[in-house]
């Protein structure tokens, strides 16, 4: 049977998932009356309450006696390392572009690492059924962003479509009559190649983990050359220089959305190989007598680091279940191995971990997973990780591209401008702006959830990594202080009711609170410590006048990433199950003033 690996690549939310439900449909992936829910691939419960898709996945389909092999990639930029070793395993890409939005930053960061790859690329201009579509303009800005990237001239002769995802249409000419998918799925066959047959000893590159309880790890990957059956001897090739034989114990392929066990697969294809009990991503599987390395997947490095810590809090183990160092190492050390993005390193404390990735979203995304699967955690204030370029230091600057409101974008602007953010570009449109600046990565934590308040919720915002450059000097912090709790217990409404004018709350009456913990922002700087849950004085004395009623505004409730992007140097996120929660490092009230006179002491 002849084959296609390809990978759908796109810009987050410009309709890739849903495209692909499309695809399985009219493909008969699913049985006649069958009930499946939209955007079936986002199988993770996060991917479907974020809408977006975090992991890759693999599936195939059959279309006119050919099994197309598809894979679809994450569009953020955090999940770079997602995009980069799934590639590997293609021969062409979907490139989906939305008909109103035109190319957007990930369209840019996604394409280039494709075209680098020299894969052949089919443009699917997608809904172009929205009213304010406009698909010959989003066509030419395609072609010039090809151009921008250096495409070679086989490259640029790219075919394309004209498609609605979620009507279950595509056509070659946007006059043509709208009937279903066929010509997409046609233009793959036709221009896609096929993978190229190279004869001689196994070689294959594992590019995806997945784990089942019953084998064990199961290697995801692409043979290069030759062929691999199942119950042969093969070496595995470390990234490290190692080497060891071993015996594959079954052999899949992709078949729909399962997979079928085989005893052959044959060059080219996509495989999933059981028995490999100790192979990670970019290892490569070779023939014993020919121990060949395929060249390794090359990653963008991170640029942010967490600490992740036990939680040392008064409250620990209350909700979790998975709460120790040990158990929290594994779970770290066991995301580091199916996400080649992450790093993890252990510091002098044993209780302490130092977690580097690709962004603020790259690293919340592993957190809320944690929470979710029971693990108890603490973690510090993200760090940007410098390097070293000709003697001087260095720190990471993205691209950062915002549309916002017109009579926003001085807002914007300003607020960039003290995050030493360069504007590049602005256009202009009869109701809204894009801005396009580069801006130091330490300079965009906390610029979304400020912007968002500053514009009303009316802001999108997309960055994605650039270059190192030379250090841009400091940034203002945090202009407000703390509010924090002076004791253990209940808040009480009478107590938040008289501090209002302090500041605002992240706490209602009735949440438990412990000494330490964070409950408010203070309107003014440095941190404030407040009784909350002083009660009102019951007396046996009559007042001369009525009580005020109290009117107390709703607590503000952050999101897990704000609230990361939220926390001061000498403050903690601490995570559970059921809650997030802001505190201090030190609790007492003491030992913070002690550490800051220590502090002061020796700075001066």
């Amino acid at each position: 049977m002849e084959i296609r690996n390809v990978a759908i690549i796109a810009h987050v939310d410009h309709g890739k998932t849903t495209l692909v439900d499309q695809i399985l449909r009219q493909c008969h992936v699913f049985r006649r009356g069958q009930q499946v829910r939209e955007r079936f691939l986002d199988s993770l419960d996060l991917e479907r309450e974020r809408g977006i898709t975090i992991t890759a996945k693999n599936f195939s389909v059959t279309y006119r006696g050919v099994r197309i092999n598809l894979i679809d990639t994450p569009g953020h930029a955090d999940f770079g390392g997602e995009v980069e070793r799934v590639l590997k395993m293609a021969d062409g890409v979907l490139l989906l572009v939305d008909a109103f939005e035109g190319p957007m930053p990930q369209t840019r960061f996604v394409l280039q690492k494709a075209l680098h790859l020299n894969l052949k690329p089919v443009v699917v201009i997608n809904k172009v059924d929205r009213p304010q579509s406009r698909p010959h303009e989003v066509l030419d800005e395609i072609f010039n962003l090809f151009c921008e990237l250096k495409a070679t001239d086989a490259q640029l002769d790219f075919r394309g479509v004209y498609a609605a995802g979620r009507e279950g249409w595509a056509v070659g000419e946007i006059e043509d009559e709208r009937r279903d998918l066929s010509p997409l799925l046609d233009m793959i066959i036709e221009h896609v190649p096929a993978p190229r047959v190279q004869e001689g000893p196994l070689q294959l590159l594992i590019a995806a983990m997945d784990h089942n309880d019953f084998v064990g790890r199961i290697g995801i990957g692409r043979i290069v050359r030759g062929r691999l059956g199942a119950e042969d001897i093969v070496a595995v090739l470390k990234r490290n220089g190692s080497r060891e034989k071993t015996v594959v114990k079954q052999l899949f392929v992709f078949d729909n959305l399962g997979r079928r066990e085989v005893a052959e697969v044959e060059c080219g294809d996509i495989c999933a190989v059981v028995g490999l009990e100790n192979v990670d991503i970019g290892d490569t599987l070779s023939d014993p007598e020919h121990m060949e390395p395929l060249p390794l997947i090359s990653v963008d490095e991170p640029t942010l680091s967490m600490d992740f810590m036990v939680n040392s809090g008064p409250f620990f183990g209350e909700d979790g279940r998975q709460v120790t160092s040990r158990q929290i190492r594994e779970r770290l050390l066991r995301e580091a191995e199916r996400d080649v993005a992450l790093r993890v390193e252990d510091t002098a404390s044993s209780d302490t971990f130092k977690v580097s990735g690709r962004g603020i979203l790259h690293l919340s995304i592993l957190m809320e997973n944690m929470r979710r699967e029971g693990y108890e955690f603490m973690v510090g204030q993200p760090r940007v990780i410098y390097q070293e370029i000709g003697g001087r230091k260095a720190e990471p600057v993205e691209v950062l591209t915002v549309d916002v409101p017109r009579e926003h974008s001085g807002a914007v602007i300003e607020y960039a401008a003290t995050r030493k953010g360069e504007l590049m570009k602005m256009e202009q449109s009869e109701t809204h702006s894009r801005l396009e600046f580069r801006i130091p990565s330490r300079g965009l934590i906390g610029f979304r959830s400020k912007m968002m308040r500053a514009a009303g919720g009316e802001i999108v915002m997309h960055h994605r990594f650039f270059q190192y450059e030379y250090f841009k000097g400091s940034l203002p912090q945090r202009q407000t202080g703390s509010i924090i709790s002076m004791a253990r217990g209940a808040a009480v409404a009478f107590a938040l009711d008289a501090l209002q004018d302090r500041g605002s709350f992240f706490v209602e009456p009735g949440d438990v609170l412990y000494a330490g913990q964070i409950i408010g922002e203070r309107n003014k700087e440095g941190d404030l410590v407040v009784n909350a849950q002083r009660a009102k004085q019951l007396t046996n004395l009559r007042a001369a006048g009525a009580d005020r009623k109290m009117r107390i505004a709703p607590a503000i409730k952050m999101s897990l990433e704000e609230t990361i992007e939220y926390l001061n140097p000498d403050e903690y996120a601490e995570i559970t199950p059921n809650h997030i929660r802001l505190r201090k490092a030190l609790l007492d009230e003491t030992g913070r003033k002690r550490a800051l006179k220590q502090t002061r002491i020796s700075e001066g």
